[in-house]
């Protein structure tokens, strides 16, 4: 079947993503699950919300910036202590200029934090002036940092991992594109749902390359709780957009399956939402996934390997022309 062809299936225009292929580039969704939209037309800080970035970056960044940030402002602080004089600063005695600058950094420290140990004290005007508002600055700032602490450690994730590739395997009388996923910390999700969506660059009868979404049916859209690994699967059949078409044609087509995942988290008694894509590259065909769990050596107890999400028994080898609704035998 040709790829102009598959206008057949109705095209799911509420995706959220423009139908001009060539206005559009890369991926639509990154392997994290971002948007793969570089936002410009702005003034640099106004395209990003600082709240947001500093509740979603990782957790390394996050402290690396906090230290970062912390460090900086007490090296200004410090250098304005030392252009006004480190003899205004009670209780420094320096070698040299460097050790009068090191002695202003962490009575600069000792200030922003509210600490205060005693040894050095601020005398003059100017000095006392900018320790008051050194001071002030830093109550500030700690304020604002628990916050953005307090907000990443309370922030409701849905904690689960995707696998890496989506495999096209044989299934009932056929094939079937299927992937899964796996909870990896110790929450309760429940009434957990999926959606899929497939992308295709699709050539017109004018010429023109359009984007084209097609929703992808699933066994099971919905589980009652995910304590293990949930191994979603697109059955492909006549009324599937893969029906009919071969590898290469998702490769010409740049084809990408969009996954939505929510699921209710019972301890933050709210909704969690995670993401994910997989394009032609991450295809792998004519592949079963391994087994996850197994019973533990007494048999009280399902032991889950977090490690095996990505593991897999490669079948037959598929061709680029192999047809995707054709079964495949072991």
């Amino acid at each position: 079947m040709s790829l102009s062809k598959q206008r057949k299936y109705r095209s799911d225009p509420t995706t959220g993503f423009g139908s001009s292929s060539a206005n559009t580039g890369g991926r639509f969704y990154r392997k994290d699950g971002r948007v793969n939209v570089d936002r410009r037309g702005l003034k640099f800080f106004d395209r990003f919300s600082w709240y947001h970035t500093m509740l979603a970056i990782p957790r390394w960044q996050f402290w690396l910036e906090l230290c970062g940030i912390y460090v900086f402002i007490n090296l200004i602080f410090a250098y304005i202590y030392y252009l006004i004089g480190v003899e205004h600063l009670v209780g420094v005695d320096p070698d040299n200029e460097l050790s009068a600058f090191a002695e202003a950094f962490f009575f600069s420290a000792q200030t922003f934090t509210t600490v205060g140990y005693g040894r050095i004290s601020p005398a003059g005007f100017w000095a006392s002036a900018v320790a008051a508002f050194e001071a002030f600055l830093g109550v500030l700032s700690f304020a604002l940092a628990s916050g953005l602490f307090y907000g990443r450690f309370a922030k409701p994730i849905a904690n689960v991992y995707f696998s890496n590739v989506g495999l096209f395997a044989p299934y009932k009388d056929g094939k079937a594109f299927m992937f899964r996923m796996v909870p990896y910390k110790n929450n309760n999700l429940t009434d957990a749902e999926v959606k899929l969506t497939l992308a295709m660059r699709i050539p017109q009868e004018n010429g023109d390359v359009r984007n084209e979404f097609y929703p992808l049916e699933v066994e099971f859209t919905r589980i009652n709780v995910l304590v293990l690994n949930w191994t979603v699967v697109h059955y492909i059949n006549a009324d599937s957009p893969f029906y009919g078409l071969t590898l290469n044609q998702l490769e010409e087509a740049k084809a990408e399956v969009l996954v939505f995942f929510k699921a209710y988290d019972e301890v933050f008694a709210s909704t969690v939402i995670a993401r994910t894509s997989y394009t032609a590259d991450e295809f792998i065909y004519n592949a079963k996934f391994k087994p996850m769990y197994q019973s533990s050596m007494t048999g009280d107890v399902t032991v889950l390997h977090i490690d095996r999400l990505n593991d897999y028994n490669l079948l037959s080898p598929a061709t680029q022309h192999a047809d995707l609704d054709k079964a495949v035998s072991e």
